[in-house]
Order: C-alpha cells, then structure tokens, then sequence
C-alpha cells in the first residue's frame, strides 16, 4: 500500500472512479460522497491513498484533514472482487492513524461489512447522517405562500456567489463538511452537469435585494433509475432564524422537482438535528438509510 498523496495521476483516478462506480453497483449506496469524488481531480485539501494489487486499484481512502475543532474525515472503498482479503481495514486503519486524535471514518449506508470492520477496530459510533425521502405525489405536496416581506427568487449567476458563500458558511459554521466553503466550492459544482440555475432558490427582503437571507440548492440525480430529485443545501442566515424560512424554500424547491416530473426527493440530515428532523418529518419525509461515521475508542 502507497502512502497518502495531495493528488492522483489521471490514469489512477480514473481506475477509483471506475471502482467506487462498481461498489456502488454492488451494495446499492455509493461508498464515498459527491465531496470526495469531486476531489478526484480538482484542487481541495482532501489527500488519497490507494491499495494496489497487480497494477490494479483495489482500494480507496479519502482523508479531509481536520481543521478548528473538526476531526478529520476519512472515506474508504475496497472493489467488491477484492473484498475479504483485509484490505478495507489497512485502509480504515491508516485513514484514522493519517487523520490524527479524534479522526473519524464514514460508513455510508452503515453495511454490514463496514461494521464487521469497526468491531475488527474496535471503532465506536461518533455520528449519524439521516438519508430522508419522500413520494412528491403521495402526501400531497402543501401550497406555497410567500408572506409579504419576502421574495423568492432563483439564482442571477456568479453575482450572488459572494452571498450564497457569506449564507452558507454561517449557516454551516458547526459542520465539517459543509462549513468553510471557498468560491472553488460553488464553481465546482457549477460547472457538474446536473447544475440548474432554476433548481437555486433565493429569499431576499424586497426592501434590501442584495442581501440573501436563506437558499435551497435543489439537485437531480439523472444516474438513478428512475431520477430523483435532492434537497441539497438548505442554508439560513443566522439572522434570519425564526421567520419559517427553512419550510418555505424546502417546500419551493420541492414543488419545482414535482414539476419536473419527478417520482420522489431524498435529502440528508444530522440524525441529532431535531428542529431540522422535525421540520422534513412535517413535510412528509421519513428515514431511508443511516450513515455512521466511527471513530477510534477514547
């Protein structure tokens, strides 16, 4: 096994790529997030470890390094004809000893094989992400009222970049993932070919345009068979709290998915975000999947 590297060559990306595309062919979840595949091959401070067998890449380990009081976040996937040879834990094991106190490894889907691997590690739950979803025909979706006061709108361009930015990372000031977005952030996904203008939704105050004061970026998954609709990012400016915004841009973005067509809309969640838990439960979402991200013991 290599050691971990700030970026891959071309022909190595191409084969994690080729591998996490057969892993999430085998076990139905994708085993590493949209962040970590973007840092294939743009510039992002995630660093890469790869186990090769005969040429082949049989292994993967995606490491964001922690920053403030985030913990390190590691990712890992092993190709499904390469499984039970050890390899997920060598990797899991150098992802956590590479990430430092606290680092943590995330098991999407939480498989069974993924916790055979954290009792190998003796590794202990440290966080849950909820994966939502919800029929867009079945409960009825309710009706949208904008109150007076506010505007919805859907984005103008790289003009609201500096806002949505400003929205966002003090919105997601507590998450790891989320929070501490760059320009480079928004750009890459941008340029993604699922990006639709018309699917970024804006309040704003009529009286004060220029200043956003919450987004819902609405996303379709057109590799799924039949597509599905994503409430993506839904961010509030903290000063904004408590005007019901979080509901009316969900509920925007999501009368715009059903208007596409679409049969239904997942989105994800912190398991422990009870007023966000409670508010996509009242808009008709229930539990589909967990992940679990483990860390070591003490």
């Amino acid at each position: 096994m290599s050691s971990f590297t700030d970026r891959l060559s071309v022909e190595t990306a191409g084969q994690v790529r080729a591998l996490l595309e057969r892993a999430t062919a085998a076990d139905g979840v994708a085993p590493v997030s949209e962040q970590a595949v973007l840092s294939l091959d743009s510039a992002s401070p995630a660093r890469h470890l790869v186990d090769t067998r005969d040429g082949v890449v049989t292994g993967y380990a995606n490491l964001t390094p922690g920053h403030d009081e985030h913990p390190a976040m590691a990712e890992v996937a092993v190709d499904p004809q390469a499984r039970g040879r050890g390899i997920g834990a060598a990797l899991v094991a150098a992802a956590l000893a590479a990430g430092g106190p606290g680092a943590r490894v995330w098991a999407h889907g939480d498989l069974p094989s993924a916790r055979a691997v954290a009792a190998r590690l003796d590794l202990s739950v440290s966080r849950e992400l909820w994966q939502m979803r919800r029929d867009l025909a079945n409960p009825e979706l309710p009706e949208l009222t904008v109150p007076d006061g506010l505007e919805i709108r859907t984005y103008a361009g790289p003009s609201d970049d500096a806002e949505l930015l400003r929205v966002n990372n003090a919105a997601f000031a507590w998450h790891p993932e989320q929070g501490g977005w760059s320009e480079s952030e928004i750009a890459a996904r941008r340029a993604e070919s699922w990006f639709d203008p018309k699917g970024l939704f804006i309040a704003v105050d009529p009286a004060a345009p220029e200043r956003i004061l919450g987004f819902h970026w609405t996303k379709v998954h057109y590799d799924e068979n039949p597509p599905i609709g994503e409430v993506y990012v839904v961010g509030i400016d903290p000063q904004a709290q408590g005007r019901g915004l979080g509901r009316l841009l969900t509920l925007a973005g999501l009368r715009y998915l059903d208007d596409r067509g679409l049969a239904a809309v997942l989105l994800y969640t912190e398991g422990d975000n009870t007023a966000a838990v409670h508010t996509y439960t009242r808009l008709g979402f229930v539990r589909f999947h967990t992940d679990i991200a483990y860390s070591a013991v003490g």
